[in-house]
């Protein structure tokens, strides 16, 4: 697995995996599989009426990671995505860096600008200004992380001569993908992220997407220190090898993939299935 396509699982966070003792179960059960990260996605309160149903317990992020931490020791812990301009950096810095510690290294951070309107404003944010308050968040937490004695004066925060310990373990930071497809999400990402993160695509959209990421590099300078750009995709099901192979050749590092249904004993039948079929043969 080292050399070949990365596979992820999506979905602890939510229904029926949202019982303490089914997550913890679950979570072993994909490490000892062998599936490489957990990923766990991020919506506070949703409106009625959505076709994902707002009524599905849904842990938030960060205290499901946490918890993802204490019951396994290897798989990397993954936000895919956190909702970036509804959060208060300075506050989201210091749990996650505590997370990067309490986990030992193992955390990935997944950033996205969101899309349910009436989340946003519920919690002080809007679409209008979702994607300056993105860049600037995402600025505010990296000083926190980097800078000795951190400081920063934006638009939307501001602060100086505070720190904030302890640091993450991995330094810099943990590795920052950035999520979405717009223009502005594809230069957020070539120009400060680690990585990319597609949610629900199917190989024809990845090829389509990915080109357009291709042509983001080209416009837009990456610094060289952040290395190559790891590309992970949410299938819209379950790929059989000849699928993952096929996102393999599109240039794709990691798929996280999804049940059907996040209830009922789809996520076990989901593990069991990837490792039969998927492991070691990608």
């Amino acid at each position: 697995m080292a050399d070949g396509l990365k596979l992820g699982l999506y979905g602890l966070h939510r229904g029926s995996s949202a019982d303490p003792d089914t997550m913890a179960r679950r979570a072993r059960l994909a490490e000892e599989a062998g599936f490489e990260s957990l990923w766990v996605g991020d919506h506070i309160a949703l409106p009625a009426g959505l076709p994902d149903p707002p009524v599905q317990p849904r842990m938030e992020a960060a205290i499901a990671l946490t918890y993802l931490a204490a019951v396994t020791s290897r798989v990397r812990l993954c936000c895919g995505v956190i909702v970036l301009p509804q959060r208060q950096p300075v506050l989201l810095a210091k749990q996650l860096a505590s997370l990067d510690v309490l986990s030992k290294g193992r955390l990935t951070v997944g950033v996205g600008v969101g899309y349910v309107e009436p989340e946003l404003r519920a919690l002080g944010a809007s679409l209008a200004d979702r994607g300056a308050r993105t860049d600037e968040h995402l600025a505010a937490m990296r000083a926190l992380w980097d800078e000795p004695v951190p400081s920063f004066h934006g638009r939307f925060v501001d602060f100086a001569d505070v720190i904030q310990r302890p640091l993450p373990v991995q330094r810099p930071h943990p590795p920052i993908v950035v999520g979405g497809e717009s223009p502005s999400a594809l230069r957020r990402a070539v120009r400060s992220g680690n990585g990319w993160y597609g949610w629900d695509l199917d190989p024809e959209r990845t090829a389509k997407v990915l080109a357009d990421l291709r042509a983001a590099a080209e416009r837009y300078e990456r610094p060289a220190e952040l290395g190559e750009l790891e590309i992970t995709i949410t299938p819209p099901g379950t790929p059989d090898l000849e699928t993952a192979r096929r996102y393999a050749d599109l240039g794709v590092h990691r798929l996280a993939v999804q049940p059907h249904t996040m209830e009922g004993s789809a996520i076990d039948d989901l593990i069991a299935t990837v490792a039969d079929t998927l492991i070691e043969k990608v």
